[in-house]
């Protein structure tokens, strides 16, 4: 790009899937992920904070009713899914879905309007969609990991969480091979909740990079492509909220 040369079609690919990183190996930091996603987190509680001070115990505008109907159902989600008694579960089920909604959202971008504009002001990379990268989507489901286990320890106590670690499903005689399958049921779920959000938005943006290189030709196939994928964006920020959801019901309930 130094050069002001055109990039042959894999140098334009591996420049749009390259996140902005500073340091290198384990610290490093992909600055725009961590940027767009911190941006969107905070359009998300402002906007809702704003929406809840302005609601209206009257004839609800356009926009609370949208946002009552949203939030009604997905606690009803909640009732149907999580049978323990925690009053966090739907606030953070409710945040997890519009923040992910958010950011899978920017996909909806053109590809080349964001890494035009900074590339002008001499940034080099910018991944705008923070859900295609994978730290981020891990980082998540690591905090929802560790909410699912804080949540073991309060609802059961540590004799009762550590009686169900090591007795379930097989009894206390093969107290080894349960610890055994508790951990990788335990390592999988983090593992296979950040790797599907992760997968299916890459796969999307991976396939509106491939239209852009058509050039002109892309028209016809940009829009369908977009409309199709609103549905994707929408289906795993739902998805990622009801795994989150069953993850910690199963948390609460007593297995032992």
């Amino acid at each position: 790009m130094a050069s002001g040369e055109p990039l042959t079609a894999s140098a334009y690919i591996v420049h749009h899937l390259t996140n902005l990183t500073v340091g290198q190996g384990f610290w490093a930091l992909h600055l725009d992920s961590l940027i767009v996603s911190g941006l969107l987190g905070l359009v998300a509680f402002v906007g809702m904070a704003m929406l809840a001070r302005k609601a209206t115990a009257g004839v609800p505008g356009r926009m609370q009713a949208f946002v009552e109907m949203l939030v009604s159902f997905i606690d009803q989600q909640v009732k149907d899914t999580y049978h323990g008694k925690s009053p966090l579960v739907t606030p953070m089920a409710i945040t997890i879905f519009v923040w992910v909604l958010l950011m899978n959202a920017m996909d909806l971008i053109p590809v080349d309007f964001v890494p035009m504009l900074l590339g002008a002001a001499g940034v080099p990379y910018f991944k705008v969609v923070p859900t295609t990268d994978p730290n981020l989507t891990f980082g998540m489901s690591l905090s929802v990991f560790v909410v699912m286990i804080v949540m073991g320890f309060k609802v059961k106590g540590f004799g009762g969480f550590m009686h169900e670690v090591f007795t379930v499903p097989f009894g206390a005689k093969l107290a080894p091979v349960n610890l055994l399958f508790r951990l990788i049921e335990d390592i999988a779920k983090p593992i296979s909740l950040s790797l599907r959000l992760f997968g299916n938005m890459y796969a999307g943006e991976m396939v509106f990079i491939l239209i852009a290189l058509l050039g002109i030709w892309q028209l016809p196939l940009a829009l369908p492509w977009a409309l199709f994928h609103i549905l994707i964006i929408t289906l795993q920020a739902f998805v990622f909220m009801m795994l989150t959801i069953v993850y910690l019901s199963m948390a609460s309930e007593s297995h032992g």
